[in-house]
C-alpha cells in the first residue's frame, strides 16, 4: 500500500520563488541558508526529508537532495543516517567589544522566597498524575474531545469531587450542583458577576485578606467593606444588612491563620438566613491540618446559604487551573448563564484526569504524603527562630505568621532584602478601610520553597529576624 506523502516529516515554511526556472536549487538553497543564519531555524531543528519537501514544494526531489548537499557541505546542515537532516551547531558570531562595562543580565526576583501562597511545586506527583492520565486518555469517550456541552464541567469529575468533598471536607455535594471553574479567581469572577446581576452592591471581607480578591470584586463594581480579625477567626457579628455576600476562609484564615470559632459560624448563617445574604467560603488550603482533625467546611452548616469553592491550586499546583464552586440550588441557573459566555475553564481531559486520580485513591495519598513534608517544615520552622519572636498560625496550611516588636515590621523586611529573600509583611495584607491593630509580623510561606531550597532559604530567613 503506498503512503501518502503528506504523512512523513514535518510542515517548513520557506521563502522561495518557484518560478526561478533554473534558479530554483540557488534560490532553496539561499532560503534555507538565510533561515539558519537568522536563527529562525534553531540549531538541530530536524528538517523535513528530500521527499517530503520535495512534495510540498512541488519540485523535483533531486533539485531538494542537491540543495541539502551544498548546505551539509557548507557546515549549515548535518546528514546522520537514522538522524536526518538537521540545522548544524554552529559557533555564535562574535559581537565587538562593548565601550563600556558589560552589563549582565538582571536576575530575576530574589534568590530565595518565603512567599505565602503557594505550595512546594516539586512535590507534584508526576508519576501518580500521568497513570492517571493515561487511562483517562484510554477511557475518555469520544464526545470528550468536541466542545463541551454541560457547563459545569465533565460529569465524572463531579461525581468524582461529590464524593471526596463530603468524605474529606463535610460538604453536601450533589454532582449537580457543582461547577467546574479555572480556579478561585474565575469561581469568584463568576459570583461577582452574580452579585451585581442581582442588585448586589457591598461585598463583606476578612480585614486581612488578598488584595487581588479584593480588587477583583471593586472592579465588577461591588464595595468591600472589612470585618475585624482576631484570635476567633472574622467578627461575623459585625456583619449588616447592607452586605448582599460575605467572603470568608473560615478553616485557615489567611493570612493570620486562626480557624474561624464555632460562635461565630453560627453567627454568619444566622445572618445569611435573616438577610438573605450569601456567604462565599474559600477553602483554599483545608486539606492541611497538622494538630488535630481537620475543621470542616463552612457550607455543612447551611448548603442552601453558602457557596463553597475550593481548588487544587495548593493540594497539588497552581499550574493545572483546576477549581470548583458547590452552588446553592437557588444560585445554579445564575452561576451557569454567568459561566456560559465565557467559558475558559480547564480542558475536559484534565478533568478527566483529575478524577481518576481522585478515585484510584492516588489524591487522597498525595495529600498525606504532603501533609507530613510541610508538618516538618513547620517544626523546622519553629526550631530555626527558636524564641526569638512569636510564632502563630501553625495549626494548619502552609504558612505561618512571625510576630515581630512593635515597630520592626519594616526593618526585617529590608533586612530580609539583603539576604536576597523575598519575604511579606502583615501588614501588606490588610484591608485599606481596616482597623489599624498596631501589631507587626510577617508571613512565611514555607510551602513554596523547593527540598533543596529549603536549608538555604531557612537560614536567609534566621539571619534577617532581629
Amino acid at each position: 500500500m503506498t503512503e501518502s506523502w503528506a504523512t512523513f516529516g514535518a510542515d517548513l515554511h520557506l521563502q522561495l520563488d518557484l518560478t526561478a526556472g533554473r534558479r530554483l536549487r540557488a534560490g532553496l538553497t539561499e532560503a534555507l541558508r538565510e533561515a539558519a543564519r537568522s536563527g529562525r531555524l534553531a540549531a538541530g531543528t530536524r528538517l523535513p526529508s528530500s521527499r517530503t519537501l520535495a512534495a510540498d514544494l512541488g519540485i523535483a526531489r533531486n533539485t531538494v537532495a542537491e540543495a541539502y548537499a551544498e548546505l551539509v557541505a557548507e557546515g549549515w546542515l548535518t546528514a546522520r543516517r537514522g538522524s536526518g537532516t538537521r540545522v548544524a551547531e554552529r559557533a555564535r558570531p562574535r559581537r565587538p567589544a562593548a565601550a563600556g562595562p558589560v552589563r549582565r543580565p538582571a536576575r530575576r526576583g530574589p534568590a530565595y522566597s518565603l512567599v505565602p501562597g503557594s505550595p512546594d511545586l516539586g512535590g507534584f506527583p508526576r508519576s501518580a498524575w500521568l497513570s492517571a492520565a493515561r487511562r483517562a486518555l484510554t477511557e475518555a469517550p469520544n464526545e470528550a474531545f468536541g466542545y463541551a456541552a454541560d457547563p459545569r464541567g465533565r460529569v465524572e469529575l463531579r461525581q468524582a469531587l461529590a464524593g471526596y468533598l463530603a468524605r474529606a471536607r463535610g460538604v453536601y455535594a450533589d454532582p449537580d450542583r457543582i461547577v467546574l471553574c479555572a480556579g478561585f479567581l474565575h469561581g469568584l469572577t463568576l459570583l461577582a458577576g452574580v452579585l451585581r446581576a442581582r442588585r448586589v452592591r457591598e461585598v463583606a471581607v476578612e480585614g486581612y485578606g488578598l488584595d487581588f480578591h479584593r480588587n477583583l470584586l471593586v472592579r465588577a463594581g461591588l464595595r468591600t467593606r472589612p470585618l475585624g480579625v482576631d484570635a476567633e477567626g472574622a467578627r461575623t457579628g459585625e456583619l449588616t444588612a447592607a452586605a448582599g455576600a460575605v467572603l470568608l476562609t473560615p478553616a485557615h484564615q489567611f493570612p493570620t491563620g486562626v480557624a474561624l470559632t464555632p460562635a461565630r459560624r453560627a453567627a454568619a448563617v444566622d445572618w445569611a438566613r435573616t438577610t438573605g445574604g450569601l456567604i462565599l467560603e474559600d477553602d483554599y488550603d483545608g486539606e492541611f491540618r497538622y494538630d488535630r482533625q481537620s475543621v470542616g467546611a463552612l457550607q455543612g452548616l447551611d448548603p442552601d446559604r453558602v457557596v463553597y469553592l475550593g481548588t487544587a491550586s495548593k493540594s497539588l499546583a497552581p499550574g493545572l487551573r483546576m477549581g470548583w464552586m458547590v452552588v446553592p440550588p437557588g444560585l445554579l441557573e445564575e452561576a451557569l448563564a454567568a459561566k456560559q459566555p465565557t467559558d475558559w475553564a480547564c480542558g475536559a481531559l484534565d478533568q478527566l484526569t483529575l478524577a481518576q486520580f481522585i478515585t484510584s485513591g492516588a489524591y487522597d495519598r498525595h495529600v498525606r504524603g504532603m501533609r507530613l513534608r510541610y508538618r516538618r517544615r513547620r517544626d523546622e520552622l519553629v526550631a530555626a527562630v527558636g524564641d526569638r519572636v512569636g510564632v502563630s498560625g501553625i495549626a494548619a496550611g502552609l504558612h505561618a505568621v512571625l510576630d515581630l516588636p512593635a515597630g520592626s515590621e519594616r526593618v526585617v523586611l529590608q533586612s530580609a532584602a539583603w539576604q536576597d529573600l523575598a519575604l511579606h509583611g502583615l501588614a501588606r495584607f490588610r484591608h485599606p478601610e481596616a482597623e489599624v491593630s498596631g501589631r507587626d509580623a510577617v508571613v512565611v510561606g514555607y510551602g513554596t520553597p523547593s527540598d533543596s531550597a529549603w536549608s538555604p532559604t531557612l537560614a536567609a530567613l534566621a539571619a534577617a529576624l532581629p
